[in-house]
């Protein structure tokens, strides 16, 4: 089995244009959630800021959705910090994986409202290929010249955390030499705030402090708040990347993945447990070697409290050591976008030795008493071990471990 490793980020998220800024907003409590005024009420959200259109030609932008805008710019900056090249042999040998809860929902959305509020008798010509799931993998391959396998998931909040995994898999068996894998999201669109709404998994809007609205694990969580954006990694060989001189991230050496099989919206600490034990028998790590966990952290009063027996039971004793972050207080839930970013979160983590906080835990939960980094960023000595966890609706598990590369492993 082949090693693999990463050697390329890239990110455009409600907290910066880039990975850089992105962890920098994270580490010093930074929201990007905000009030945003529509023309049908107004509701709270965390939006990417960065203006795009500079980054595509006007006749491409208007075939691109604003879900593969978004993924494209990730895809770019993750490429070129690899400095990888695709194209002849290269690209046949690489793949793409991409993750995505619904793909094109504000070109879908546009095109029932002109159809059956303005009576349109003919719609964009481009609706079908702006709107399906796999547009953003598409779209990505055209431009890098990828001819390998191309695959989009779509599992809900887990769907980038199963990209990122499967592409692992993929290059450790030894089917495609190099990927790019992560996922994208733009769900803030009026059918799908006002769905989420109905639902009832909503934060409530704080009235002081409205960016303060997200409070995973704290005892007055009320929900998330949803967030767009994209994120992406370059994986490879380990030999491959080392005899080309690219310089290593990290290196991916766990993955799971299960079902809850329980309910469709109701997490299961069971199936929560076994997905991390599946990652770390892979990684051929005990559960003492991980030195920090991203957690799903979604702000809703069962998912915590799932997630947080589900650690218990898998660490044991040890868990209360572990230093954990649920970073969606500050960026928001990306849906199929946010297990990407969240590994993105945990290995700069690894990079810098900094544990981001778990914002505006203001009201400790009594059961929810593992250490959630709640007084602010948190320097350690090192990390060499991360565990990230994404848990979708439909009760689907993803688990990412990646420790730091060391040659001689």
């Amino acid at each position: 089995m082949k090693r693999v490793v990463i050697t390329g980020l890239g990110a455009v998220t409600p907290l910066g244009k880039d990975v850089g800024s992105f962890f920098e907003a994270l580490v010093a409590g930074h929201s990007g959630v905000r009030e945003i005024e529509a023309s049908w009420g107004t509701y709270l959200a965390a939006p990417v800021i960065e203006d795009l259109d500079g980054h595509f030609p006007k006749l491409r932008r208007i075939t691109l959705d604003r879900v593969s805008q978004l993924s494209l710019v990730a895809a770019r900056q993750a490429i070129a910090q690899a400095g990888i090249d695709f194209s002849g042999e290269n690209g046949v040998h690489a793949g793409i994986y991409w993750g995505t809860g619904m793909g094109g929902i504000g070109t879908l959305e546009a095109a029932y409202g002109d159809l059956l509020v303005k009576c349109a008798q003919r719609l964009r010509p481009a609706t079908i290929v702006m709107a399906m799931n796999n547009a953003s993998a598409g779209q990505i391959g055209i431009e890098f010249g990828i001819r390998g396998p191309s695959f989009t998931y779509s599992s809900a909040c887990s769907s980038s955390a199963v990209a990122i995994g499967e592409a692992f898999h993929a290059i450790r068996f030894g089917l495609v030499k190099a990927a790019i894998a992560g996922g994208g999201e733009a769900p803030l669109t009026q059918g799908v705030v006002k769905a989420w709404e109905s639902l009832q998994t909503l934060a409530r809007k704080d009235a002081e402090r409205p960016d303060t609205s997200c409070r995973p694990f704290s005892a007055d969580r009320s929900g998330f708040v949803l967030g767009e954006g994209a994120a992406a990694l370059v994986l490879e060989e380990e030999e491959s990347a080392r005899a080309r001189g690219a310089r290593i991230i990290a290196e991916i050496v766990g993955y799971g993945n299960t079902t809850d099989a329980s309910h469709i919206t109701h997490p299961d600490a069971s199936g929560q447990a076994r997905t991390m034990v599946q990652a770390l028998a892979e990684a051929g790590l005990s559960p003492q070697q991980v030195d920090h966990i991203n957690a799903h952290g979604t702000g809703t009063k069962a998912g915590d409290l799932e997630e947080t027996s589900a650690i218990k039971q898998v660490f044991g004793e040890y868990a209360r050591q572990i230093p954990i972050s649920a970073t969606k207080a500050l960026h928001g839930h990306l849906m199929g976008a946010t297990g990407a970013v969240e590994m993105l979160a945990a290995l700069e983590a690894m990079r810098t030795s900094i544990v981001p906080p778990t914002a505006h835990l203001f009201h400790p939960d009594l059961e929810c008493d593992l250490d959630y980094v709640s007084e602010g960023a948190r320097k350690l000595d090192r990390i060499d071990v991360v565990m990230s966890n994404s848990f979708g609706f439909g009760g689907n598990n993803a688990v990412i471990v990646t420790k730091r590369h060391q040659t001689d492993a």
